[in-house]
């Protein structure tokens, strides 16, 4: 129903359907009246198609931070990339700003052009991290459709998307693993410090093949004999992992926690990245970073274990991942078979 309010010589307009509510004001009340009948057709037509008008691509990402990230681990990082493409600028305007019906397979196909090329304001990414990207964006698009009615099809489904990036194949190298040890003071001697705690959680990444985050999870309670048990990982599932004699060794290093909810390693996910890549450059060590210990450490233990074993140890559920992290080189396989 549409009404009319004469308001110091101009008449507002006020139309309110099913919940969706506009108004505008204008100079005479017939335009008042042509404007308010458009609007409800408009509306009309648009409730029966599914389409909302008004809604853009900020007020998706904040809704959808609020009802669907929390459900997710990993979900302020999740809320930071959604933050940030929506400031990105696409045909000069904010893509947060665009209404949803307005962002077309077109919009978007620029937004992957800019970001794999690069601009001023942001450097250029692989195809590997804007699919990433795109795979977020589809989610929200599709909560939009299938919860909210907002628009009736996802526009992600029609951009082409950019190849994968070819999977990180950085082993290290032992002269590498005894200059960063160097570097961060860790001897196999009791720790005392932060960065000593950095050196110790490098090695143990190489004894383990566990990931940053998990290692950096690990309290009293976690380890269990010759075992550490993880209650959260990346594929959500609780997982055990053995240790070895080295990485038992490694853990009697370390400070004595009095509680059990103090990480043994004395860090933070970006502080162990950040202290880990502050060493690599002072030892003059290019293109490695914290995470290249899963490659050499399944590497590693790909000669050690049968593929199950191995597998269940590093948290796989699908065995064609191993491919990816297991980069034994052709030299050494070849040694092998002699």
């Amino acid at each position: 129903m549409a009404s009319y309010t004469k308001r110091q010589g101009a008449w507002r307009a006020q139309v309110v359907i099913k919940g969706i509510r506009q108004n505008k004001t204008f100079a005479t009340k017939a335009q008042a009246i042509a404007w308010a009948t458009q609007v409800e057709v408009d509306i009309r037509n648009n409730l029966v198609t599914g389409t909302v008008h008004g809604k853009t691509l900020e007020d998706a990402c904040r809704r959808y931070e609020k009802e669907v990230s929390p459900t997710k681990r990993g979900h302020q990082w999740e809320v930071k990339r959604l933050t940030w493409m929506c400031d990105y600028q696409v045909f000069g305007k904010r893509l947060g700003d665009y209404e949803l019906v307005n962002i077309t397979p077109e919009v978007l196909g620029k937004f992957r052009d800019m970001r794999l090329a690069g601009t001023p304001e942001w450097r250029a990414v692989t195809g590997s991290t804007f699919n990433r990207d795109l795979n977020l964006l589809s989610n929200v698009f599709h909560t939009a459709v299938k919860e909210w009615q907002w628009i009736v099809q996802s526009p992600t489904r029609n951009v082409r998307r950019p190849k994968e990036s070819p999977s990180r194949d950085r082993l290290i190298s032992d002269d590498e693993i005894e200059r960063i040890s160097v570097n961060l003071g860790f001897d196999f001697r009791p720790v005392t410090t932060k960065k000593q705690a950095a050196g110790a959680a490098f090695l143990f990444a190489i004894e383990t093949a566990m990931r940053q985050a998990e290692i950096c999870s690990l309290t009293n309670k976690s380890i269990k004999g010759r075992v550490a048990h993880l209650d959260s990982t990346k594929n959500g599932s609780e997982r055990d992992v053995p240790l070895s004699k080295v990485a038992r060794e490694i853990l009697v290093c370390l400070p004595v926690q009095e509680k059990d909810d103090v990480p043994l390693f004395l860090q933070t996910p970006p502080r162990l990245s950040a202290i880990f890549a502050k060493a690599t450059a002072q030892c003059l060590i290019e293109n490695l970073t914290f995470h290249d210990t899963r490659h050499e450490a399944i590497t590693r233990l790909a000669k050690k274990l049968n593929v199950l074993d191995l597998a269940r140890m590093v948290g796989h559920k699908d065995l064609r991942m191993l491919q990816i992290y297991y980069n034994e080189t052709a030299e050494n396989m070849a040694d092998r078979l002699d």
